[in-house]
C-alpha cells in the first residue's frame, strides 16, 4: 500500500511539474521588468531594480491602428513582445498586428513557444494548422477555416499554420495574441531552402522526394 501510495505521489508530481514548465514562468512578484543592460543571462530577463520601474517600462506608441508595408509574399507581421516592452518579461503575452494585402499570405510557420490567438479587424482571411505525426487517423490532420470580420480562432502551440486573404482587391487586418513574452517564430520555407549555412540538397531531395535540380532551384530563391 504504502509502495503504491508513493508511485501515485510521483506520477502527481511529476504531472504538476510538467504543467509548470509548458509555458512561461510565473511570476513570484506583482513584475519583473526586464534588465536589458544586466550582463546576466538567464531564461528571460533579471528583473529590474523596481524603485526605478516607470510607467514607460509597460507602454509602447506601437501605432497599431495604422497600416503598414507588406513584403513579397504579402503581409507584415508588427509584434509587441518583451523586446519592445520591457514589462513584459515573466507576464507570458504578446500582441501582434498582421497586415495582409490582397491575395498576400503569413507563409506556413510555427511559434515554438506560443500558442496564438487570431481575431480579423478587416477583411477575410482563409486560416488553417495542422497537427503533429502522432498515430493515425489525426496524423497531419489539416483543420482550416475562413474568418471574416470580428471572427476568432486559435493556433495551438507549436503546430504549422498560415493564414492567407483570398480577396484579389482588398486587404484585410487581424490581430493576434500569443501567450508568451517571447513567442519566436520558424518560417517553415525560410528554415528548409533558406538555412545559413544551406542544407544538403541530397537530404532534402530525400526528403521531399524530389530531383536534386528542384532543391537547387528552390535554395537560392528562398
Amino acid at each position: 500500500i504504502i509502495l503504491s501510495s508513493f508511485l501515485l505521489l510521483a506520477v502527481l508530481l511529476a504531472l504538476v511539474s510538467w504543467q509548470a514548465t509548458a509555458s512561461d514562468p510565473s511570476p513570484l512578484q506583482d513584475f519583473c521588468v526586464a534588465d536589458m543592460n544586466s550582463p546576466v543571462r538567464v531564461n528571460g530577463f533579471v528583473c529590474k531594480n523596481p524603485m526605478e520601474v516607470n510607467a514607460d517600462d509597460f507602454f509602447k506608441a506601437a501605432a497599431l491602428d495604422k497600416p503598414r508595408v507588406t513584403n513579397k509574399v504579402g503581409s507584415n507581421v508588427t509584434l509587441i513582445n518583451v523586446m519592445q516592452i520591457a514589462g513584459l518579461n515573466t507576464l507570458g503575452i504578446s500582441i501582434a498586428r498582421i497586415d495582409y494585402a490582397p491575395l498576400g499570405q503569413n507563409p506556413p510557420h510555427t511559434h515554438p513557444r506560443a500558442t496564438e490567438i487570431l481575431t480579423v479587424l478587416e477583411g477575410t482571411l482563409y486560416v488553417g494548422f495542422v497537427t503533429s505525426n502522432q498515430p493515425a487517423p489525426n496524423r497531419n490532420k489539416f483543420l482550416s477555416k475562413v474568418l471574416n470580420k470580428g471572427d476568432v480562432f486559435v493556433f495551438p502551440v507549436g503546430l504549422i499554420h498560415f493564414q492567407f486573404n483570398p480577396n484579389p482587391h482588398k486587404p484585410a487586418v487581424a490581430i493576434a495574441a500569443l501567450s508568451s513574452q517571447n513567442p519566436g517564430a520558424i518560417t517553415i520555407a525560410n528554415a528548409v531552402f533558406g538555412s545559413d549555412p544551406q542544407i544538403s540538397d541530397d537530404v532534402l531531395a530525400k526528403a521531399f522526394q524530389v530531383e536534386k535540380n528542384t532543391i537547387d532551384w528552390l535554395q537560392p530563391v528562398i
